[in-house]
């Protein structure tokens, strides 16, 4: 694939999808971007002719004018929370199932799936089993397919990282300390197996280093039939994550000490609040914090050894864009 070649992009307004385009024009792609605002749009996505919007959901009219003459689609959309009637089902496995029927509708050569670390059917969270159930609607489709799996992503407007600026400057809730999940672990070694409590590990992935495994993904045949793990080179307890960030962003209240709280807890309250119709008021559902607390972590080689992948490391990474946070 190249010079002028069409490549659709589902979510390409949002965080990820933003930077898949970035990466796409960058190497003379014209790309066709599926967004649900137009004005949203406009904010987000660089101003380049070369950026055909298209407008609407995953309705068979609207996808077929996204994949039409195109050379290949990747699919960005996700949601990590449910809001009103976008559900993890039809954020995740719908919209999937109706990109890949458009695709093979319009004889699209290529489809890569942006999905996420340690997905599996025997996931504990929603967010965990239909991002997977998406996986299998793309090994089924009979396309050249390519799935990633990304693990924590990181970068300047991200969402966590936001949130988590908040934290470490005390204008956020909880003000007093930096909040983390933890999980339980029982250690053989004490005397009427004692729970441990452990925070949960991570490998921050830079975003644009997903935007160029997409791209990549595009462009290697044997990149075809394969799902890539997508982590950065340093592995963090999120204690040392958050020891990270207040240390690089400025006006960080120095005082902040992280603390750990249960995430089985944390579920319970996340799930009697959305019950009570008030899950609005958290700042996480009830699969947020069974998540935050596993561990999240992979080997970088096979993407390194098949795409070549040189994942950036989060800390000098972190403190070069801590201001624009």
């Amino acid at each position: 694939m190249a010079g002028e070649r069409i490549v659709a992009v589902a979510g390409a307004s949002g965080f990820v999808g933003r930077h898949v385009v970035a990466e796409l024009l960058s190497r003379g792609y014209a790309v066709r971007a599926l967004v649900r605002s137009r004005e949203k749009a406009r904010a987000a996505l660089p101003r380049d002719d070369r950026v055909r919007l298209v407008v609407g959901g995953p309705e068979p009219r609207t996808l077929a004018l996204l994949a039409e003459g195109a050379a290949g689609i990747v699919n960005t959309v996700g949601i990590i929370r449910e809001a009103g009637g976008n559900t993890f089902r039809t954020a995740h496995v719908l919209t999937t199932r109706a990109l890949v029927e458009a695709a093979r509708g319009a004889g699209v050569e290529r489809f890569v799936q942006v999905s996420a670390l340690g997905v599996s059917a025997e996931g504990k969270t929603a967010y965990q089993q239909t991002k997977f159930e998406a996986e299998q609607v793309v090994r089924r489709s009979g396309l050249l397919w390519t799935i990633l799996r990304p693990g924590l992503i990181h970068g300047p407007g991200n969402e966590l990282m936001r949130t988590a600026k908040g934290w470490v400057t005390g204008a956020a809730q909880p003000w007093f300390f930096l909040p983390y999940f933890t999980r339980g672990e029982i250690r053989d070694e004490v005397p009427l197996a004692a729970v441990h409590r452990v925070p949960g590990t991570v490998q921050p992935v830079a975003v644009e280093d997903v935007a160029w495994a997409a791209a990549e993904s595009l462009e290697r045949p044997a990149a075809a039939g394969e799902v890539f793990n997508l982590v950065g080179p340093e592995v963090l307890t999120w204690p040392q994550l958050l020891d990270l960030m207040q240390e690089a962003i400025p006006g960080a209240d120095v005082a902040l000490r992280p603390l750990g709280i249960p995430g089985e807890f944390a579920s319970v309250q996340a799930k009697l609040a959305r019950k009570l119709g008030l899950g609005g008021l958290l700042p996480f559902d009830e699969g947020m914090p069974i998540m935050a607390a596993e561990e999240s972590t992979a080997s970088p080689e096979k993407a390194r050894q098949m795409l070549g992948l040189e994942p950036r490391p989060f800390t000098p990474a972190l403190r070069e864009y801590a201001g624009r946070i």
